[in-house]
Order: C-alpha cells, then sequence, then structure tokens
C-alpha cells in the first residue's frame, strides 16, 4: 500500500525541484524529508530521484516520472474524499418505482434534472410490474412510483391516458383459429385486456410466450411466437398494428406515493416530475 503522506513529500520534492525548498514548504526538517523519499523508493523497489553531490538539487528517474503520475491522482482522489466525507449537507434518499416498460432514459435525464436542483438527494430507483411497484409502496419499500393502472381507480399526484395497441411480427396471421399470445405474467393490465377482450369476443387464444421483460416480450412477437398488447411507446419498428383484433380502450399511467405525508423533499420530486412530464394533476390535495 502506498503511504500518502509520503507520496506528498515526493510530490512536493518534484514540484520544488530541491531536498530544501521541500522541506520549508511541508514544514520539516531535510533530513526527515529526504527519509521519507529513500522509504517511498524502499517502498516500490526502485530509485525515483537522483541527487546531486550537494544533495540539494534532484532530478526525476524514469520510475519517479511513473509514479509522479499516479501520485497527484492519489493525492487529488484523497482530497475529494476527505472534503465530501466533511461536507455538512446531508443526503436525503428518494427511492422511485417505474414500470419495466417505461423510458429509463428519459427518466435518467428528467432525474438527473432534479438532483441538478438538489445535490443533497440521492435517488435509488426500482423497476417492475405495476402490481409489485404498487405492493413496494404499500410496504413502505419506495416513496414515490410511477404505475399502469384502470384510468380514474384512485389518488394520484399525476395522471395521463396511454393508448394500447395489439402487436404481431409480420408473418403471424392473426385469423388463425386459435390466436398465440405472447404476455406479461399474472396481475399485469395488458395481460386481463389482452383475455378479457378476446373471451368477450369468443376468440379462442393460448398462451405461447410469456416474460416479466419488456424486451422479451417484444422479441416474442417480433419473431412471430405470439400477439401482445402494448403502449404505443413500446412497439418496435419490427412489430405489425393490428386492427382485426377487439378495441383497446386507453390505460392509464399515474404518479402516486406512499400513504403518510411526505417529506419536503419527496413533495419537491413529485411536482418536478409533473412539471417535466406535463401531466394534469390528479387527485392528491
Amino acid at each position: 500500500m502506498l503511504d500518502l503522506e509520503l507520496l506528498k513529500t515526493f510530490v512536493c520534492v518534484v514540484d520544488e525541484g530541491s531536498f530544501t525548498r521541500a522541506a520549508e514548504r511541508v514544514h520539516r526538517t531535510q533530513s526527515t524529508v529526504s527519509q521519507q523519499v529513500r522509504k517511498l523508493e524502499d517502498l516500490v523497489g526502485h530509485p525515483l530521484l537522483l541527487r546531486d553531490r550537494t544533495g540539494l538539487n534532484i532530478a526525476v528517474t524514469e520510475h519517479g516520472e511513473l509514479l509522479i503520475h499516479y501520485a497527484r491522482r492519489l493525492l487529488t482522489l484523497s482530497a475529494e474524499a476527505t472534503q465530501a466525507l466533511s461536507s455538512d449537507v446531508d443526503l436525503q434518499v428518494l427511492r422511485i418505482g417505474m414500470p419495466e416498460d417505461f423510458d429509463a432514459r428519459r427518466m435518467a435525464l428528467l432525474l438527473a434534472g432534479f438532483t441538478r436542483s438538489h445535490p443533497q438527494a440521492r435517488l435509488e430507483t426500482f423497476s417492475g410490474m405495476s402490481l409489485d411497484l404498487r405492493q413496494r409502496l404499500d410496504a413502505g419499500d419506495i416513496d414515490i412510483a410511477l404505475i399502469k393502472r384502470e384510468p380514474d381507480s384512485g389518488p394520484a399526484w399525476a395522471t395521463w391516458p396511454e393508448r394500447l395497441v395489439w402487436v404481431k411480427g409480420a408473418e403471424l396471421d392473426t385469423a388463425s383459429e386459435v390466436l398465440p399470445l405472447a404476455l406479461f405474467p399474472q396481475g399485469c393490465l395488458y395481460r386481463q385486456r389482452a383475455i378479457r377482450l378476446l373471451d368477450i369476443a369468443q376468440r379462442p387464444w393460448r398462451i405461447a410466450f410469456g416474460s416479466h421483460s419488456l424486451t422479451g416480450i417484444q422479441a416474442a412477437v417480433a419473431s412471430g411466437l405470439g400477439v401482445s398488447v402494448l403502449p404505443m411507446s413500446a412497439v418496435l419498428s419490427e412489430h405489425q398494428v393490428c386492427t382485426d383484433l377487439p378495441e383497446l380502450a386507453p390505460t392509464e399511467l399515474a404518479l402516486v406515493s406512499r400513504e403518510g405525508v411526505l417529506s419536503g423533499m419527496q413533495r419537491g420530486l413529485v411536482a418536478f416530475l409533473r412539471g417535466e412530464l406535463g401531466v394534469d394533476a390528479g387527485g392528491f390535495a
């Protein structure tokens, strides 16, 4: 392990070009500075400085040139860590849940904007099915969540409609006697919508593929494994929108929080997301 104190002395000697001037700068005797440099040389196993006969002036060896680069970086990191740990800012953790199929890049950009204006916030995000996110909220594992749900099905800080469509691969024939489906697991709103509408229309169906992952469902549809229900935002160029299946009413994306009073920081994040996402206010006061 490299001793930061020895590295600091070594950098000082190199910068000053002299043991005498370095000793004055660090408020030590010249012999102490010289001993520290020799100790560092013993530690790394190579001479780092070449001294003239007077011992006053020095030159840096090849190994010394190599080490000085790392020494400066290590000392800078040490200073940054010390400053961060001595900061008076109290970090506040905000735990946010979001659906599996939400645009993660867009959300990351939004959250980056929030942290720039709130440097004391530390954000933790969780993704999953809306049913899982709702359970996490109720359990107190997360504070705020974007969830998919039926329209007007409870209080929310903000809501907006989400258009759904049937999608298939280019080679899949939806006129087949039994319709193959590629769906999310039990509890998924899209799955419930698909099965209920097909049953009402008395259209035979079978589960051909299942996955918790949006990318898995998207790939299954594109490869022709089955038909699925997806929001327009998740439709890929390889997908075809089906127009011969029962019409899908919009679902709702809602910004909700756990029960109880939100902290000032949590309310700040809610207000920020409402403003950035451009949604209509829901039922919370």
